[in-house]
């Protein structure tokens, strides 16, 4: 009975013991690349913006406005969206994407790029609504992530819409985890960025015409 006793004693201190917990992975898109073809140096004048711009905040869906890392499992239920338990975002994909575009058009910016919270009048408003931002795994092995939004130019003045266009980006992730969904993330996101800046350039000078 005695031995029964400290044997069940050591146990139960056990299991009272501290526990490892896993450290959770944090990533943003990281440092501001220049792969997109925008720089302040050498931007053709095709991409200069003339007019100022507000950029608002990009808007999610619910199961989107959030840090986790999404992904399906194409090869059982593509309606089921999971998430990495030890890996996150620094900031909601919303949030990430939105400061990427800002950071972007301020370089290609003739008058100016300000957020909401500038309180100042600009020409357009640019409004993004992220609709899909996952990993999808089409077998235990292999996967890719799917970006997806919209984007809308509206006349500040006016408040009428000037034009609308649904930018949507596919390719492999380089590993099937969450550290190949980061990478192939941000790569799709930063094409569709590169995309968004041609078509705000062309509608813009469209509108505005010359000079």
């Amino acid at each position: 009975m005695k031995k029964f006793l400290i044997v069940a004693s050591i146990t139960l201190m056990g299991c009272a013991g501290p526990r490892t917990v896993a450290p959770v992975a944090i990533y943003d898109f990281g440092s501001q690349r220049l792969s997109v073809g925008v720089n302040s140096a050498d931007t053709p004048e095709r991409l200069r913006l003339p007019a100022s711009l507000l950029v608002a905040e990009v808007t999610a869906p619910a199961w989107l406005d959030n840090t986790a890392i999404q992904y399906r499992l194409g090869y059982d239920d593509l309606a089921q969206s999971h998430a990495y338990a030890s890996h996150r975002w620094a900031a909601s994909p919303a949030t990430l994407l939105t400061q990427r575009i800002r950071n972007l058009l301020a370089i290609i910016s003739d008058g100016g790029v300000l957020s909401t919270a500038d309180g100042a009048r600009t020409d357009h408003i640019l409004r993004i609504e992220l609709g899909e931002f996952t990993q999808v795994f089409d077998t235990p092995d292999q996967s890719r992530v799917v970006v997806r939004f919209r984007a809308s130019l509206i006349d500040r003045a006016t408040r009428s819409v000037i034009a609308q266009h649904s930018f949507s980006g596919e390719q492999p992730a380089p590993s099937p985890n969450a550290k190949g969904a980061v990478r192939s993330l941000t790569d799709s996101s930063d094409k569709l960025i590169a995309e968004l800046i041609d078509w705000l350039a062309e509608e813009i000078k469209e509108k505005d015409g010359p000079g």
